[in-house]
């Protein structure tokens, strides 16, 4: 009597990202997914921050290629100027920082406390 077993299957990581409330574009799309690998945000109104975060950063990246395309310094009657965009690209950066700090995101995984084994404060060298 010999029992056949199952044959083995490999199983994924079995990350599911929910889909954004609204559409993205690349930029934005990348940072949903890369948040929603690491953490898990299921409240509204982190969906919605984090749906915002996303779309500023989409923004900025429109920005930044329209500035990168037209220079970053325009040409006036006036003599040169820095390109109006600038200051909304930065805008919609400092949006996306300020809101993935808002959310929590910013914070490392705390560390156990101590000083590693094998290490002698210098203060104590100084005692020998």
């Amino acid at each position: 009597m010999t029992s056949k077993k199952p044959p083995l299957t490999l199983v994924g990581p079995g990350i599911t990202v929910p889909q954004p409330p609204r559409k993205l574009g690349p930029h934005g799309m990348k940072l949903w997914r890369d948040v929603h690998t690491e953490y898990s945000i299921t409240d509204v109104g982190g969906i919605e921050l984090l749906a915002q975060a996303c779309a500023s950063l989409d923004r900025a990246e429109e920005l930044a290629a329209c500035i990168a395309e037209q220079g970053a310094v325009i040409h006036t009657r006036n003599g040169p100027k820095a390109h109006p965009a600038i200051g909304d690209e930065l805008a919609c950066r400092g949006f996306v920082v300020r809101t993935l700090q808002r959310l929590g995101l910013n914070l490392e995984q705390v560390k156990s406390p101590g000083r590693p084994g094998g290490v002698v404060p210098t203060w104590e060298k100084n005692r020998r």
